[in-house]
């Protein structure tokens, strides 16, 4: 069975950026011959500091969303990740797995952790090993990840292969990377530099899945691009994408060609080609009412189970029984593996 297993942070609200480059797509997976496992990972959450009430909160609008964008959770397995035990007690056997020297290569902890590296949690530091235990801990077969992420990745197979060489067996699978491409990396409407975050300081510079039109079309119409006219389809390249010097130049722009383009469905050169020319005058109010249009239900309705957080807590609570059904077996079987007694 090809199974995948992603997970979700509740740190902050869901934008444009998480639907566009991981929600829509985990939908459209359910439908493609996978198993699919998508959990909110409140673990990883508080590797720094969370405020408990609203950590809770956002674990029940981050599920909401998911609901709400067309995951099923008669279809796909959707749960928080406190909630399954097993998470916490195989990323200990990885923690003892993984050596020191794997782990001080990972490049997120260096961007996470900044110049206070001595201040940042012992959980932070140890993250891709819980981790690696999200994905394993289901014998996952596929993840899907950002460009970002293909190095955590990497790591959880290394974990996975010499836990197998440690104990001569040939148990944990090692999963492959699904990388989805270009939509991934939705950037910020301030700057195009940086990804859209539901971190950054300034909401205008994200469209948040909790936005209604007015504030989606004024976010579109204030985002920073520039006063030239968009470019015709020649300035694409053969991967499909803008050529990088071309986009080097005017990533704003580019930014919101690509939005477009993905809420349509449509190739970048063909966004081009119709807009060939014009301002973002033209081009803004477009793009907004695409927005609108493909975002309307998807905010409506989780409005609707927000305003029933019970409806939510028995979708995560009937994930997590699930979730445990597939997951104690195979902590199980690591325990005797490693040479646990039963209990």
């Amino acid at each position: 069975m090809k199974r995948i297993f992603s997970g979700i942070q509740p740190s902050g609200g869901v934008t444009l950026g998480n639907y566009l480059g991981a929600i829509r797509n985990w939908a459209r997976l359910q439908h493609e011959g996978f198993h699919c496992i998508y959990c909110m990972v409140d673990l990883h959450a508080v590797t720094v500091w969370q405020e408990p009430a609203l950590l809770a909160d956002q674990t029940r609008q981050v599920t909401a969303a998911l609901v709400a964008s067309g995951i099923d959770p008669k279809v796909s397995v959707v749960f928080h990740q406190s909630a399954v035990p097993a998470h916490a007690q195989l990323a200990w056997i990885f923690n003892c797995v993984v050596r020191l020297g794997w782990m001080n290569r990972m490049a997120q902890f260096k961007e996470k952790a900044g110049k206070d590296r001595e201040k940042a949690s012992l959980g932070l530091y140890a993250y891709p090993a819980l981790q690696a235990a999200d994905v394993l801990l289901y014998h996952a077969t596929h993840v899907p990840v950002g460009e970002d992420q293909k190095q955590h990745v990497e790591l959880m197979r290394d974990i996975g292969n010499k836990f197998n060489h440690d104990f001569g067996v040939d148990f944990f699978p090692p999963p492959e990377a699904m990388i989805f491409g270009g939509a991934t990396r939705v950037m910020s409407l301030r700057d195009a530099t940086k990804k859209m975050s539901k971190s950054d300081p300034s909401d205008m510079s994200r469209i948040n899945m909790t936005d209604d039109a007015d504030a989606i079309a004024l976010k579109i119409r204030k985002a920073k691009t520039d006063p030239e006219p968009l470019p015709g389809p020649d300035v694409v390249g053969p991967d499909g994408g803008v050529k990088p010097d071309v986009e080097a130049a005017r990533p704003e722009a580019f930014n919101l060609v690509r939005i477009f383009a993905t809420l349509a469905d449509r190739p970048v050169a063909d966004v081009l080609g119709e807009f060939e020319g014009q301002g973002f005058g033209r081009f803004k109010p477009a793009l907004a009412d695409l927005a609108i249009d493909k975002l309307g239900a998807i905010n409506a309705e989780m409005r609707r189970l927000l305003d029933d957080p019970a409806e939510i807590d028995r979708v995560l609570a009937d994930g997590a029984e699930k979730a445990r059904g597939i997951a104690d077996p195979i902590l199980a079987e690591t325990y005797r593996i490693v040479g646990f007694l039963k209990a």
